[in-house]
This record gives structure tokens, C-alpha cells and sequence, in this order.
């Protein structure tokens, strides 16, 4: 297990820090009467939380140099996100961090495959830049999949001789998540490489329904943690074979009540669980919460706050060999966070390294390689690529659920129209069209395919997000408004964007890489505001995140059916579909 590298402390100031520890001289800070969360033992204790030098020193009775009266507050261990994608927030890396420690979130475990998968190593240079002097803890994780599988049409290619010279970052805590579980399980050569390259680090996973022989053989690979699980009895699986289950709970994929449910009904011991938010707006995190709202939901449901909490703190250290974090206790790094009220985690400060984090609302945003601006490539592209010729069989659907990313492959009678003397299908109230065009290396190519579950009418919806090719997917009910909305990503570089009878309702323009805005969250956040109730009003169903439950439809490593620039892909089968009849 990697262990992360803690500040180094001289003789002279460390012979005085044991006399701060033992009372004996004033501590640098001592917060006065507070309700203190003892994360090794899952308690509360009333007493001073003495500060010196960025760690803690103690619980008990202190004087200070500076002392703040907490007046019977709670004060917990900063929370930690164990992992999460930034590029999903839209906003930039350091943004993100700014607007999440707000809601107590001081460690960040950052996977940056969204970059690397459009701009290979300059994407991960990017965040891992964007993030050097921010207020908080944020670890990096090597992207392990770019491109994601055999059958993705991304930016870069990621090998293991690539990767090499990052080992030596002490911001680099291990292999991110291993989405082709298939390479590891058969020992393909260019995986293999990389798990040895990680050997003596974390290696992140992704293995949504593996049977058992398999997962025996994914765990048996080195893989310790996954977010995928979407069920109880999948994740005790993984709990068995020594992984941590790492609880989901973001804008799209909600996965957290089905999973703690069942550990309350259970009575299941919750050391091999962690939080996380993989995929989040920042609309969502200014309206709901960080990982103080995973910790508050999981309270609602039943789970002792103490395991929350442990879930949110030292467990989520411990998994990733961060042993200066997650504790308030002699020598931990003093980051945590002042609580108002403990079951709504309304946070009232958050302290980074023993300093209160300070406001950085204007904080301008950093300017970036020019590179990263200009990555819609698309060439070719016109109206009759997105007919869908019907054949007059049944038709593989993608089924789409509310609040899941996972879909049913449904082979179902799908309707038609007469187009130029032949039959198209022809969307209606049920079924809609669904398309990935390849927006990289100027290919041409465009897949389309047929959706059920997504509900949109009058129009369509777009993104140049879409897991983790993040080719242009769009969804809609007549092939003009399609071509409309991927014609208006091409002129803004890449975002999110509406059409709604025959006209352009609003774009969220995301010029960083296609995946972020340089404008400001406040401006995401209100295109957000209009959008999202727009896309409800279309039919796209109100549990259902439109943009991020869209974006992965076209990820071919979560069960069963995707879309892809390629065609309909049938994920089990590993069988690429050039028309989605049969």
C-alpha cells in the first residue's frame, strides 16, 4: 500500500511540539469546548483540540496561543471524496475544490481519465497544475484505461512507458480504475504492464457484475476498490474478496440507498466501506452537498452516525495509505471541519493544515495551454448519417432507468416512417434515436441507435461529454434538431446544449477539452438552472439527471448495451452492431 509522504519535522520544533502535547507550553491553536469525533473508535468526545504547526496534538484540556470557543460544536476529521472525476463537476479542478471544501470535503482522490482521454498527458498535467496550491489534500490517480476498451475511439493512448516518469509524484497515489476488467482477468501483455508499474501502489477498479470466478481473478490482480456497485449483495461480494466498496452518490448514478439499506437491514460491518461522488455537477453540489450530503443520506436511512463518519474519514485514508489523514489525533495532519448541526452535516468552517480555508469567491481562473481548446475535430458530418434504415425485425433498444447508468439490452418492434421511397425508423413517445459522433481525428464516423427510458419530445439534447471516448452522443426525436444541437457543439468547442423546435434553447459552452467551462461555476450553475427543468419539460423523466445519465450511454464497460461511433455495442457479448435490427 502506498504511503503518502508527510511533512518531516526538525528536532527543535519537534522537542516543542512534546511539551504542546503535554500541556506544558501553549499550543499555536486550541479550540475550546467542541464535541470531538474520535474516528479510530467511532465516539464523541467533549474537550480542546490543540493545534500546532499544521497537526493536531491532542484532546483534553489546552491553553493557546489563539483560542476560539466552539461553544459545544461538532468538530469532525475533514471528509474525503475516495473518488471523483473533476471534469464532471464543469467547472475547473481548482474551483471544484474551492466550492467543495465548502461542504467539508478536504481530500480529494482525483481520477483524470476524462483529460487524458482527450488530451492524454497534458490533460493529466492540467489538473494535476490546476490543483498544486489549492486549500485542501487532492491525490492524483493514474489513468489506467485510455481509451477505455478495444472498441473506444478516443484522443490519446495511454501506456505503461508513459506513465513511468509520474511515479516519483508524491501526488500520485496509485493505477485509477481499471475499466477492462477483461484485460486483467486474461492477463493481456499492455495491462499486465501497468499493474507491475503499480505494484506497491492502490490500484482503483471498475467491475460492475463480474461472476465469481472472475472477480476471484480481478482481486487477485492487486484491484482493492470499485464504485460500481449498484446493489447490497454485489458489493458484499467484493467486501468478501478484500476490496473497498466505494459508496456512489452522484448526479447521475445513485447508488448509495440500495447499498446502505442493505448494510442497515444486515447489520454488515462497514469497515470495507467508503464515499464517493465519481460524477457531480456543481449545480448539484451547491444544492445538495459534497460528501457531508453521502454521509447525511446514509444517516437517514438508518446508519449510526459514527459509521458514516468512519466511512467518510479514516476508513477512506486507510484505503489509500493516507495515514496523516482521516483522524483527530496526535501527529494527523489538522484538517476537519465545524459542524452546526451533526445530522444535516451543516457545515459552520473547515480548517486545512490547522487554518481556517478562506473564502476564494473571486478567485480568477488560471489560464491553460491553448491545446486544450481546440479538440472538436469533426469532418463530414450531415443529416443522412443520422438515418436509421428499418429492417422490418425487432431492434436492440437501450433501456435507460432513473438514477442508474446501467442499461437492458430489449429487443422490441420499434415504429417507422416512409423516407425516400424506403422505411427509417421513425422515433416517437417511447422510443427515440440516439447517436455518438466521432469528434477526435476528423474519422467521419457515426453511430446510431435506438433508446427507451430517456423520454425526450419536440427536439434533442447534446454533449461532448460522453464516458470516456467523449466523442458528441445526442439524443432526440427527429434527425434536424440532432443535426442542429451537434452542429452548435461544433461552433462552441464542445458543452452541453438544447434544441427545441428547430432552435438552438441554451448551451453551456465547455471549451476545456470539451469537458470544462472557463467561465466561472456561477455561469455553469445558471445555464444548469435553465436547462435541466428545460430537459424535464422535453419528457426526460425527473429522476434522471439528462446530461450525465447521457454522457454514459456511451461507455462500453457497464452492462449491456451502449452506443458508440462504431454502432450499437452489446457489452457482454463483446459484439459491435452496425445497425441495431437484428
Amino acid at each position: 500500500m502506498y504511503k503518502a509522504e508527510v511533512k518531516k519535522v526538525t528536532v527543535d520544533n519537534y522537542q516543542e511540539g512534546l511539551k504542546k502535547a503535554r500541556g506544558l507550553i501553549k499550543a499555536d491553536l486550541v479550540l475550546k469546548n467542541a464535541k470531538v469525533f474520535m474516528s479510530h473508535t467511532g465516539e464523541f468526545v467533549e474537550g480542546d483540540v490543540a493545534i500546532a504547526g499544521g497537526v493536531f496534538l491532542g484532546v483534553g484540556e489546552y491553553v493557546g496561543e489563539e483560542e476560539i470557543d466552539l461553544a459545544g460544536k461538532w468538530l469532525v476529521p475533514g471528509l474525503i471524496d475516495s473518488h471523483l472525476h473533476v471534469e464532471s463537476t464543469l467547472v475547473t479542478p481548482s474551483e471544484l475544490v474551492a466550492q467543495a471544501t465548502k461542504k467539508g470535503t478536504t481530500t480529494f482522490i482525483v481520477d483524470p481519465h476524462e483529460s487524458a482521454n482527450v488530451s492524454g498527458t497534458k490533460g493529466i498535467d492540467y489538473i494535476l497544475e490546476e490543483t498544486e496550491d489549492a486549500q485542501a489534500n487532492v491525490y492524483v490517480m493514474m489513468p489506467s484505461c485510455v481509451p477505455s476498451t478495444h472498441v473506444d475511439d478516443n484522443g490519446a493512448h495511454l501506456s505503461a512507458d508513459k506513465m513511468a516518469h509520474y511515479l516519483d509524484n508524491p501526488r500520485i497515489l496509485g493505477l485509477g480504475e481499471v475499466m477492462d476488467a477483461t484485460a486483467v482477468i486474461t492477463g493481456d501483455s499492455e495491462m499486465t504492464k501497468k499493474l507491475e508499474l503499480f505494484r506497491d501502489k492502490v490500484k482503483d477498479g471498475h467491475a460492475p457484475f463480474l461472476s465469481d470466478k472472475d472477480l476471484a481473478a480481478y482481486t487477485f490482480a492487486g484491484i482493492t476498490t470499485d464504485h460500481e456497485c449498484v446493489v447490497y449483495e454485489y458489493a458484499m461480494k467484493e467486501c468478501r474478496s478484500g476490496m473497498y466498496v466505494l459508496i456512489r452518490e452522484g448526479s447521475a448514478a445513485r447508488n448509495l440507498e440500495a447499498i446502505v439499506t442493505g448494510i442497515v437491514e444486515n447489520q454488515t460491518d462497514t469497515s470495507g466501506f467508503c464515499f464517493c461522488t465519481d460524477d457531480k455537477h456543481i449545480e448539484e453540489i451547491h444544492k445538495e452537498g459534497h460528501i457531508n450530503y453521502n454521509v447525511k443520506r446514509a444517516v437517514e436511512l438508518g446508519l449510526p452516525i459514527q459509521k458514516a463518519l468512519q466511512m467518510a474519514t479514516i476508513q477512506a485514508a486507510r484505503c489509500y495509505g493516507l495515514k496523516h489523514l482521516g483522524a483527530i489525533a496526535p501527529g494527523y495532519q489538522a484538517d476537519f471541519v465545524v459542524l452546526d448541526d451533526l445530522e444535516e452535516m451543516q457545515v459552520h468552517s473547515v480548517y486545512f493544515k490547522g487554518k481556517v480555508v478562506s473564502d476564494q469567491e473571486d478567485k480568477a481562473i488560471k489560464s491553460y495551454d491553448p491545446e486544450l481548446k481546440n479538440t472538436i475535430r469533426i469532418c463530414d458530418f450531415t443529416a443522412d448519417k443520422l438515418v436509421l434504415d428499418h429492417e422490418e425485425t425487432r431492434a436492440h433498444v437501450i433501456q435507460m432507468f432513473e438514477g442508474q447508468i446501467i442499461t437492458e439490452d430489449s429487443l422490441e418492434e420499434v415504429p417507422y416512417a416512409m423516407q425516400d421511397g424506403k422505411k427509417v425508423f421513425s422515433p416517437d413517445d417511447v422510443y427515440q434515436k440516439i447517436a455518438v459522433v466521432e469528434r477526435h481525428k476528423h474519422t467521419g464516423m457515426v453511430g446510431v441507435g435506438i433508446v427507451k427510458g430517456f423520454g425526450i419530445r419536440g427536439g434533442a439534447i447534446a454533449s461532448s461529454v460522453s464516458h470516456d471516448s467523449h466523442n458528441i452522443i445526442v439524443a432526440g426525436d427527429n434527425d434536424s434538431d440532432m443535426m442542429l444541437a451537434v452542429e452548435e457543439l461544433m461552433r462552441t468547442g464542445g458543452g452541453y446544449t438544447i434544441v427545441c423546435d428547430g432552435k438552438v434553447y441554451e448551451t453551456l459552452p465547455l471549451p476545456i477539452m470539451g469537458l470544462m467551462s472557463d467561465e466561472g461555476y456561477k455561469m455553469v450553475d445558471k445555464h444548469l438552472e435553465r436547462m435541466i427543468p428545460k430537459a424535464h419539460a422535453m419528457g426526460i423523466p425527473e429522476g434522471m439527471e439528462p446530461f450525465i445519465t447521457l454522457s454514459f450511454m456511451a461507455l462500453p464497460v457497464i452492462p449491456e448495451i451502449r452506443i458508440t461511433p462504431r454502432g450499437t455495442y452489446l457489452v457482454k457479448e463483446d459484439r459491435m452492431l452496425k445497425s441495431p435490427f437484428i
